[in-house]
C-alpha cells in the first residue's frame, strides 16, 4: 500500500545509498577500496567530516566547494545522490514492497553505479557488473514475475551475443563494458524487455550524439560513454516496458 512515510524513507535510503555509490562508481576503477581511507577532498586530501557528507546538502551549503581548500566539486555527486533518492522512490511507488521491488532497487543501484564510471572514466567495472551478474543469476531463479527463468537466460544469452557481434563487425566500435552491461540487463529483464532497452538505449545515444554534433561540433572520434544510456532505457524499460510494448502492438489490432 501506498504509504508517504515509506515513500520519504526510500528517498532519504536513496540519497545515502546515491553518496556510497559515488564512492564505489568513482574508486573502484581506480583500483582503490572502498572503505579505505574514508572520504577526503580529492585537491587537498583534507578528510572530510560528518557535516561534510550530508547528502546534497552539504554540497549546496558549500556553494559547491571543498570547506577546506575551496575547489570546486564536481555536480555529479548531488546529481547522483538525486537520482538514486528518486529511483528507490519509483521502485517504491511501482512495486510496493515486494521481492520484486528489492530486486529492481539492487537492479538500479548497478545502474547508478555504473553510470558514474562512465562518465568519468568511459569505463565499466568487471569488478561491480560481475557480482551483480551472479545475484541476478541466482535470484532470477526464485524471483520472476513476468518472465519465465528461460526467459532471463535467453536474455543474458541475447545480449552478449548481439553486442559481441557488433564489436568483431565494427573492430571496436562497441566497448566490452558494453557488452558485459547488456549481459546482465539481458538476464535481469529477460529477452522482450531487453529488446526494448536495446531499442530505447540506441535512440537516445544516437539524440545525445546528434546534439553534440550540431551544438558541440563533435567528430566521429569523439567518445561518447554509452553506458549512461543503457542506463536511462533500463530505467525506462523498467517502469514502462511493458506498458510501451502493448502500445506499439496496439497499432496492428
Amino acid at each position: 500500500m501506498f504509504d508517504l512515510l515509506y515513500v520519504l524513507i526510500f528517498f532519504i535510503y536513496g540519497l545515502i545509498f546515491g553518496s556510497f555509490f559515488n564512492v564505489v562508481g568513482l574508486r573502484v576503477p581506480e583500483k582503490q577500496s572502498i572503505v579505505t581511507p574514508p572520504s577526503h577532498c580529492p585537491k587537498c586530501n583534507k578528510q572530510l567530516k560528518p557535516i561534510d557528507l550530508i547528502p546534497v546538502l552539504s554540497y549546496f551549503t558549500t556553494f559547491g566547494k571543498c570547506r577546506y581548500c575551496k575547489a570546486s566539486i564536481s555536480p555529479i555527486y548531488p546529481i547522483m545522490e538525486v537520482v538514486t533518492g528518486i529511483l528507490f522512490t519509483a521502485v517504491y511507488y511501482a512495486y510496493g514492497v515486494t521481492p520484486e521491488a528489492w530486486m529492481n532497487l539492487l537492479f538500479v543501484s548497478l545502474l547508478v553505479i555504473i553510470t558514474v564510471s562512465d562518465l568519468a572514466y568511459r569505463i565499466i567495472p568487471d569488478k561491480v557488473l560481475l557480482p551483480f551478474f551472479l545475484v541476478f543469476l541466482v535470484l532470477r531463479f526464485f524471483i520472476h514475475p513476468d518472465e519465465t527463468y528461460v526467459s532471463h537466460l535467453t536474455g543474458m544469452v541475447l545480449g552478449f551475443a548481439i553486442f559481441f557481434l557488433i564489436a568483431l563487425i565494427s573492430r571496436g566500435g562497441m566497448g566490452g563494458g558494453d557488452i558485459k552491461l547488456f549481459t546482465v540487463v539481458g538476464l535481469f529483464f529477460g529477452y522482450h524487455l531487453l529488446l526494448l532497452t536495446i531499442l530505447l538505449s540506441t535512440l537516445l545515444g544516437t539524440v545525445y550524439g546528434i546534439l553534440m554534433v550540431v551544438f558541440q561540433g563533435a567528430g566521429r572520434k569523439t567518445e561518447i560513454p554509452f553506458g549512461p544510456f543503457i542506463a536511462m532505457g533500463s530505467v525506462i524499460a523498467l517502469f514502462q516496458g511493458y506498458n510501451l510494448i502493448e502500445w506499439y502492438f496496439s497499432f496492428f489490432h
